[in-house]
């Protein structure tokens, strides 16, 4: 299984919108290439990419997995991916360490959300694409309309490489179009290669001129040959269609079944046939860290090595499993590399070829392969693993940035430690997901892509490291604010025996144009000794931390010192202090205290036929619309402005209003002031939670 060179591998990611069934394709692949010797089935939780308890439980991919296969002499690695957009971060993972990618559509949906996020993510990757259409066995299923459905969405580029025959409502077998021959199934599962049914054979030969059209376009000799009305050869097709694959004029559609076994060999001979090996994809770029210049990473097994790690598990018991590309060179067993990002040297044990959970160790791995090893101490997702002599690193992958925020309150007391070390070594293996403090709320915030992928946090912080959780919306960090200038008295004296305590200000409180305080002091004839200003100062400061309305700091405030008294011997910094505490709390009941909202910046963009639903509900969220901005190809982005109190679910929203073709960002801008109702509410709670 590992002693494969460079030309004889292909790494291909399996892709889709969730339930097209990406993760039965890759079982019915593993099972026809007698890598398993049974076909696992989703329902049963069986399969071989989706092992993970959780992934079992919710009948879903969550992480992505790879699973090696041997098709004709050719290793292929296969990269089952996620296809719920929860986990799109997986997905990226998957796509980045893959040189080709099959999209998978359900014949029944056609055309989702997920389908087009997956064709972006191939077109930025700049990877050949081959839509797989499954379910083609379902009465309700639709070739002809999923083809058209591709075409209207991705452009001319998409071919048809085969398409079904049906007996009624079965599903018989499928046309190959470069064949001209009919596949046909029998009930016990062997296939045949027969002549096309009369009446299919016009429309068989109308979809093999439009293949041909597309080979013609490869280069001008084909060109002439095809308006001379010469026919292609064999090998002239196989070459136009794998040039066409690879520079995007063409992206093939084949029809199939998973559930009956249709379509999957064929799929498997195109990936062999017309993928590119991973010396055959386009050049990586990197950076020699050394002479401080760009370079183009050359996949040799003979180059100086260069291993990308592209994704991280980390088990409490197993340890840190580091999934790895070679880029370039051989990797061997019980060798000592180096860190280029980190800058420190690991140690390479074991190494694994890794198909789902099973770990097959191999003692080396050549350019292009795809391999896992374990307890690497500093490296993490995206680093660069290479000799000293000649470091390299290569560009980051990027990450959406999380969406969806909960605060995280411990079930048990004590918890808190053990839940924080959970969550950082689940931030490791997951790079759409991040946890951090707000000081202000004193609350734990964990941010996701999604309601669903937070949740999965949750249950791996329970069964990974014992240790349950609760997740509540978070706390908004209002403000408050004076709108009205007064003067008010503080005067602290106590005497008791010896020496007493003696402080008396009189200051002026007004809005102020700075977010914290402005402190000026116009006193006369020394009525308050200057030593005793900054204690005043002092003083005002840590009251502004709690304001008057419920509680929470406040700004933009203007305290100028005006009068006093003190005492020769009773009056010290600390009695000034407190005295200026006092004018404070009694400046603020009377000075018209206001409670001061925060909003935020949000850009959505989505479909033009969606602006309309976007703008309703950014109405009911109490935001103002800021402008429209067409981006293209029937795309725009809305921008407005929203209190970040409306804005706690959007990410789920926005998802269930645009059927996940939305996308959005959202960044804080400044406060202003709240409207009574909402003043009202927050101050309630705020007294509620005081009793």
């Amino acid at each position: 299984m590992y002693d494969y060179l460079t030309r004889n591998m292909r790494n291909v990611c399996l892709i889709s919108h969730g339930g097209a069934g990406k993760t039965s394709l890759c079982e019915a692949m593993l099972y026809k290439a007698c890598a398993t010797d049974r076909l696992g089935k989703v329902l049963d939780g069986n399969t071989v990419s989706d092992y993970d308890p959780e992934e079992i439980k919710r009948k879903i991919s969550i992480n992505t997995s790879v699973a090696p296969l041997e098709w004709k002499g050719v290793k292929i690695n296969v990269v089952d991916t996620p296809g719920y957009f929860d986990f799109v971060g997986e997905m990226i993972e998957g796509v980045r360490v893959s040189g080709s990618a099959v999209i998978v559509v359900s014949g029944k949906s056609g055309v989702s959300a997920g389908t087009e996020k997956a064709w972006k993510m191939a077109k930025i990757k700049d990877i050949p694409v081959i839509f797989f259409v499954n379910k083609l066995d379902d009465p309700k299923a639709d070739y002809a309309k999923t083809v058209n459905e591709l075409k209207e969405t991705f452009g001319k580029s998409v071919a048809p490489f085969a398409f079904p025959i049906k007996d009624g409502d079965e599903f018989k077998g499928f046309v190959d179009i470069v064949k001209m021959k009919a596949k046909m199934f029998a009930a016990d599962g062997t296939a045949t290669y027969e002549d096309i049914p009369a009446d299919m054979m016009d429309f068989a030969e109308e979809q093999r001129a439009m293949l041909m059209e597309a080979v013609a376009e490869v280069n001008e000799e084909y060109m002439e040959k095809y308006f001379n009305g010469e026919e292609f050869s064999d090998e002239e097709i196989s070459y136009a269609i794998k040039y066409g694959l690879k520079y995007g004029t063409m992206s093939i559609v084949m029809a199939g079944s998973v559930m009956k076994n249709i379509g999957v060999e064929l799929l498997l001979d195109s990936i062999v046939k017309y993928m590119p090996a991973p010396d055959e994809v386009f050049l990586h770029k990197a950076h020699d860290v050394k002479t401080n210049s760009p370079i183009e990473i050359v996949c040799d097994k003979d180059n100086p090595l260069i291993v990308r790690v592209f994704k991280t598990v980390v088990d409490p018991y197993f340890g840190k499993m580091s999934y790895f590309k070679v880029m370039a060179g051989t990797l061997k067993a019980d060798t000592t590399v180096y860190n280029a990002d980190k800058q420190k040297q690991e140690k390479i044990g074991k190494i694994y070829v890794v198909r789902g959970k099973k770990l097959i160790e191999v003692p080396k791995l050549y350019a292009g392969d795809i391999g896992a090893v374990t307890k690497l101490a500093d490296t993490d997702t995206c680093d660069c693993l290479c000799t000293e002599k000649e470091p390299i690193i290569m560009p980051k992958f990027i990450f959406p940035k999380p969406v969806l925020a909960m605060a995280i309150i411990p079930k048990a007391k004590g918890d808190d430690e053990k839940i924080s070390n959970g969550l950082k070594k689940l931030m490791q293996e997951d790079p759409t997901f991040n946890v951090y403090r707000n000081h202000e709320t004193h609350q734990t915030i964990i941010e996701g892509i999604g309601e669903q992928h937070l949740n999965v946090i949750m249950t791996k912080l329970a069964t990974k490291f014992s240790v349950s959780a609760d997740l509540v919306e978070p706390k908004i960090a209002y403000r408050e604010a004076i709108r009205k200038k007064v003067k008010t008295e503080g005067k602290h004296k106590k005497q008791s025996g010896g020496h007493g305590q003696y402080g008396h200000v009189w200051v002026e409180f007004e809005p102020g144009e700075g977010e914290g305080l402005t402190f000026e002091e116009n006193v006369f004839g020394g009525s308050v000794p200057k030593n005793y200003f900054p204690a005043v100062e002092k003083g005002i400061q840590e009251s502004m931390k709690q304001g008057v309305l419920a509680g929470y700091p406040m700004v933009n405030l203007k305290a100028t010192l005006v009068d006093g008294s003190y005492h020769a011997v009773d009056s010290s910094e600390m009695a000034f202090k407190t005295a200026a505490a006092l004018a404070y709390k009694a400046a603020m009941e009377q000075a018209s205290p206001v409670l001061l909202e925060p909003i935020g910046a949000l850009k959505v963009t989505v479909r033009d036929d969606y602006t309309g639903d976007i703008i309703g509900d950014i109405n009911k969220r109490r935001g103002r619309i800021m402008g429209m901005n067409p981006v293209g190809g029937g795309v725009t982005e809305v921008e407005a402005e929203v209190p970040m109190s409306e804005m706690g679910k959007y990410a789920i929203d926005l998802r269930a209003l645009t059927n996940g073709r939305g996308e959005f960002s959202f960044d804080f801008v400044r406060y202003e002031d709240a409207p009574n109702d909402v003043k009202e509410k927050v101050v309630a709670a705020a007294k509620a939670n005081q009793e």
